[in-house]
């Protein structure tokens, strides 16, 4: 994928540096959650070792709150050679989100739709979202609450190797899925399913089926942020239709239900097969079209 010459968007907050790791104190409301823990280790020399090491490791850049379920995910400070790696994903993936900017800027009006600016949020480990905690282990995903997308760029590895999708069009496709969220509550789609949902009164069933298809639908607008950006900025290489396809399909419900050694159970998807993900990325990518994405007929 050639974006060496594009800019980078200049709507990230970057909070890398500040998430994942320890170094500050702890909120007050924090502090106040864990003072029952706290209180009982006060009496024995034991106790105090307990609280000694856990401040001592949250000071050296740990999180000990993970360990009983609070705070996120556990991260070490990354090395140099982690750094630099990590630094070249903040560019790419930033230039890949200004390519969002200029093409649905464009593209949008057509629709009757004015489109602002989202915010991405660069984090690791865990941060804190519009809508609650954000943790490396949830994934890349879109607040509406805040508008804003969180994206842990770890994420990229796992999607590597645990999902076999290597690529940097697959990492492409993974941004632009989530802006196509970003475009759906611009379009009210987002508020309708959530007063679905509520009217439901918790039927999970039918919650699944309606969130399928708000997937299925970003997968799609994902294929026309493709369809254009290729055509303004010319940026695929050989291969690299496939490795958005092949990051479609690596995390399709039934897939990932294989994966973890169960039965494939339709009932419990919530994003789409992986057949169904990749023929909404490929509706959107060839139509250019989002009228072509009514994944809610």
């Amino acid at each position: 994928m050639r974006m060496d010459d594009e800019r980078e968007s200049r709507n990230i907050d970057d909070r890398r540096e500040s998430t994942g790791k320890g170094g500050g104190m702890p909120s007050m409301q924090t502090m106040m959650i864990l003072w029952p823990i706290v209180r009982p280790l006060l009496k024995s020399k034991f106790g105090l070792l307990i609280i000694g090491v856990g401040v001592a490791a949250y000071m050296m850049g740990y999180n000990p709150l993970s360990l009983i379920g609070m705070g996120g995910t556990s991260s070490a400070p990354l090395t140099k050679t982690q750094k630099v790696k990590d630094e070249k994903r903040k560019v790419f993936i930033a230039k890949v989100l200004k390519s969002t900017e200029d093409v649905w800027t464009a593209v949008l009006p057509k629709y009757g739709i004015r489109y602002t600016e989202p915010t991405m949020v660069l984090y690791r480990g865990y941060t804190r979202s519009g809508c609650g905690a954000a943790q490396s282990q949830m994934g890349p995903f879109y607040c509406p609450v805040d508008k804003k997308v969180y994206l842990d760029l770890g994420f990229f590895d796992e999607l590597a190797k645990r999902h076999n999708a290597p690529g940097d069009f697959a990492q492409a496709y993974v941004l632009a899925h989530e802006i196509g969220h970003y475009i759906q509550d611009l379009q009210g789609t987002l508020d309708k399913v959530q007063k679905a949902k509520q009217s439901w009164g918790g039927n999970s069933k039918k919650s699944n089926a309606l969130q399928v298809r708000v997937e299925l639908q970003a997968d799609c607008y994902a294929g026309v942020w493709g369809h254009y950006a290729q055509k303004r900025f010319n940026m695929l290489e050989p291969g690299d239709i496939e490795e958005a396809l092949n990051a479609a399909s690596s995390i399709g419900d039934d897939t990932l239900q294989k994966k973890a050694g169960q039965k494939v159970r339709p009932d419990g998807f919530t994003h789409g097969s992986s057949a169904q993900r990749v023929k909404w990325f490929k509706r959107g990518f060839v139509s250019g079209d989002l009228r072509q994405c009514n994944t809610f007929r």
